[in-house]
C-alpha cells in the first residue's frame, strides 16, 4: 500500500498540517521540525500527489520545453542549461517536440495547459501572430527561447541573429569573395532563422554587391536544404565562391554535395554556418560557424520563468547573448 501523508506526519510525530506546510514549503515551520518531516519523507518513499497539491497551490512545479526540432543538435543544450537550473529550484520539466509543425505546436501548448504546467520556455519554427494569440489565450507564463516577437511582449533571450549572418556575410566579403550565396529559411519568418537572410543581406548591400534571387535558396534548416541548394546553383549554371548558411546542418548538405561535384570546400567555395554544433567542429572540413552560448540561453530564460512564477520582478525583459565567429577548415 502507497505512503500517505498520515503515515509521514506519524513517523515525524508532527500533524498532518505540518506536513503540508513542508511539502508546500511554507516557512512557518521550524527548521528541526522540517527536517524530522523531510527525514520521514525519506525513510517512508513518499511521493506526493502533483495533481491533489496543485488543486490546493494552484502550481504543479512543472514547467513545458516546446522546441521546433529535437534531431537538430542546437536545441539539446539549450534543454540542458534550462533542465539544470530547474533541477535547483525543485520544478519539473516536460519536454514537447513540435517537429516543425505550427498545428503541432497549438495543441502541445493545449497540452501543457491541461497538463497545468507553471509556464513555458517556447523555440518556436514559426512564431506566428495564431502562436502569440493562443498563449494569450491560454494565459501560459511563456519565456521565448533564440526568438522574439515583434512587438517584445513576451521576455526572450536571443543572440542577434541580423548581425551573426551579417558577420559571416561579411567574414566571406573581406577574403575577396562576391558570389556569395545564402540557404536558409523564408526571410519573412517571424523567428531567428528569417532574421538570418536579413543579415546577409545587410553586409551585401553595405559592401555594394548586388542581391542575386539565384544565390538564394530558402527552405527548411536541415541537410537536404544544403543538398537541393547546391543542386540548384549547378543546374542555373551560376557561380558560387561563398555559402553563408541559416545552419551548420545545411553547411554540412552543401559541403558533402559540391564534394560529390567535384567542387572542394575551401579552395573552389567557403562555406560558412550557424549555431556551432558539435558536428561542426568535427565534419571534414572543420566547418567556419557562428557560436551561440546555447546553455547560457537556456540557463537564463528558465531563471526568468522561474522569477516570473514567483512574481519577482525581472531585470531585463530581454536578453541579447553574445555570439562569436569561429574560424575553422571550411573558408578560405
Amino acid at each position: 500500500m502507497a505512503t500517505s501523508i498520515k503515515d509521514v506526519a506519524k513517523e515525524a510525530g508532527v500533524s498532518i498540517a505540518t506536513v503540508s506546510r513542508v511539502l508546500n514549503d511554507i516557512d512557518v515551520v521550524n527548521e528541526d521540525t522540517k527536517k524530522k518531516v523531510l527525514d520521514a519523507i525519506k525513510l517512508l518513499g513518499y511521493r506526493p500527489n502533483i495533481i491533489a497539491r496543485s488543486l490546493k497551490t494552484q502550481k504543479t512545479k512543472t514547467i513545458g520545453i516546446l522546441l521546433p526540432d529535437v534531431s537538430n543538435q542546437f536545441y539539446p543544450e539549450i534543454v540542458r542549461g534550462a533542465e539544470d537550473v530547474s533541477n535547483i529550484y525543485d520544478y519539473n520539466v516536460i519536454l514537447c517536440n513540435s517537429d516543425l509543425d505550427i498545428e503541432k505546436e497549438k495543441e502541445y501548448l493545449r497540452v501543457l495547459k491541461e497538463k497545468m504546467v507553471d509556464g513555458v520556455l517556447y523555440m518556436s519554427s514559426s512564431l506566428q501572430e495564431e502562436i502569440l494569440d493562443l498563449i494569450n489565450e491560454l494565459d501560459l507564463k511563456t519565456v521565448l527561447v533564440e526568438t522574439k516577437d515583434k512587438e517584445g511582449k513576451l521576455p526572450s533571450v536571443t543572440i542577434d541573429n541580423i548581425k551573426g549572418s551579417y558577420d559571416s556575410t561579411k567574414y566571406l566579403i573581406s577574403k575577396g569573395l562576391k558570389n556569395i550565396a545564402f540557404v536558409g529559411t523564408k526571410k519573412n519568418n517571424m523567428n531567428a532563422w528569417g532574421d538570418r537572410y536579413l543579415g546577409y543581406e545587410k553586409a551585401l548591400k553595405e559592401a555594394g554587391i548586388e542581391v542575386n534571387e539565384d544565390l538564394i535558396y530558402l527552405d527548411t534548416i536541415k541537410v537536404k536544404s544544403g543538398y537541393e541548394a547546391v543542386d540548384e546553383f549547378i543546374k542555373k549554371g551560376i557561380k558560387v565562391d561563398g555559402v553563408v548558411c541559416a545552419s551548420d546542418e545545411i553547411a554540412m548538405g552543401v559541403i558533402n554535395r559540391f564534394r560529390e561535384k567535384g567542387i572542394n570546400t575551401p579552395n573552389d567555395v567557403s562555406v560558412i554556418g550557424f549555431n556551432d554544433n558539435y558536428a561542426a567542429s568535427i565534419f571534414y572540413p572543420k566547418i567556419t560557424t557562428i557560436s551561440q552560448p546555447t546553455y547560457d540561453m537556456g540557463s537564463v530564460a528558465m531563471r526568468m520563468l522561474i522569477k516570473l512564477l514567483n512574481q519577482n520582478e525581472l531585470e531585463e525583459s530581454h536578453y541579447v547573448l553574445e555570439h562569436e565567429l569561429i574560424e575553422r577548415e571550411s573558408t578560405i
